[in-house]
């Protein structure tokens, strides 16, 4: 039976999960919600969207919508994800659901109770890339795991402009809660989580990081590090580094052109197909089976508390040593 969703916001990462729920017969799309009316009518008539409303509340008391999608600026998903929870509606809250583990932790004590889905918006992870990724390594492809790398990058300014809402204090802007928290996930699915967390930042002119550097240490003597930036040309990998070869994935996060390279020594390198497939589609299906009881969801509690703790972990790390200087 297909679930209805409503968006909470009519920001530009609304497009992917539109063309995700196009494809998708288990997945409609009826309604969205602007602060104003008029932007929200605009948007569901250009969208296709049979409903609109002038404010998220109106959305929210909309008894034909099941699930909504929080895809509003960082600081605000927390309280907007508490507040679809008590009209209880399911909730997929786009990344990074808050850097505050408490937060998280509050909204899925409430979820549970209501007997409510919620789940974190990493559609990477619903990506069959990732979970190739996770046979290979499993099954001895890279021998014992030494060391994971990651890099995700690009020029904010460049690309959307300085009002860009992720450029701002104020609503929990930043290089490492937009693209590094990937970066995060992708550690914490191959290490586990970290014992020890250490972060590095260089903090810009509107006061959020545009560069993050971290290192990690998992259990097992695995080691973790990544850089992300708003800063610089766009760029995005993810290495595994084992005793025996390297598995490299050149585009892990957005995966339009899947594919993984299976590297070892005195070898040419072995490209291991992935079939293309929409990752925002199979995170919508994930999470609309989860709400039908088909299909156990892949991003649940544990996931998302971890991501929070780590997140304000590196925060914490860098800022006790930030010098602050802004580029």
């Amino acid at each position: 039976m297909t679930v209805k969703w409503g968006l909470l916001s009519t920001a530009a990462i609304n497009d992917s999960i539109l063309a995700g729920a196009a494809e998708s017969s288990a997945v409609e799309v009826i309604a969205v919600a602007s602060r104003d009316e008029e932007r929200a009518r605009s948007y569901a008539r250009e969208h296709g969207l049979e409903r609109s409303y002038g404010s998220y509340e109106a959305l929210l008391a909309d008894p034909d919508v099941e699930a909504v999608y929080v895809s509003l600026p960082n600081r605000l998903h927390a309280e907007w994800t508490l507040k679809a929870l008590d009209a209880g509606k399911h909730v997929l809250v786009e990344k990074p659901f808050s850097r505050h583990p408490d937060q998280v932790e509050e909204a899925f004590d409430r979820a549970d109770a209501a007997g409510l889905i919620l789940s974190e918006g990493f559609m990477w992870r619903h990506h069959p890339q990732t979970s190739r990724l996770v046979e290979l390594i499993v099954a001895g492809a890279v021998g014992r795991v030494r060391a994971v790398r990651a890099a995700f990058a690009f020029d904010l300014a460049v690309e959307r402009g300085t009002g860009d809402t992720r450029f701002d204090p104020a609503l929990d802007g930043g290089a490492l809660m937009d693209v590094g928290c990937y970066c995060i996930s992708a550690l914490r699915l191959i290490g586990g989580e970290p014992a020890r967390a250490r972060g590095e930042q260089t903090v810009g002119p509107s006061g959020v990081d545009v560069v993050f550097a971290a290192v990690f240490a998992f259990e097992g003597g695995v080691l973790g590090h990544f850089d992300c930036a708003f800063v610089g040309p766009r760029r995005a990998a993810l290495e595994v580094v084992g005793d025996d070869a390297v598995i490299f994935v050149p585009v892990p996060f957005t995966p339009t052109t899947p594919g993984i390279e299976l590297r070892r020594p005195g070898a040419e390198p072995e490209a291991i197909p992935v079939e293309p497939a929409n990752a925002y589609r199979l995170e919508l299906e994930n999470v609309s089976a989860a709400i039908r009881d088909e299909a156990p969801l892949v991003l649940g509690r544990d996931d998302a508390i971890s991501q929070a703790r780590t997140i304000e972990a590196l925060y914490q790390s860098a800022e006790a040593t930030s010098d602050r200087s802004a580029v």
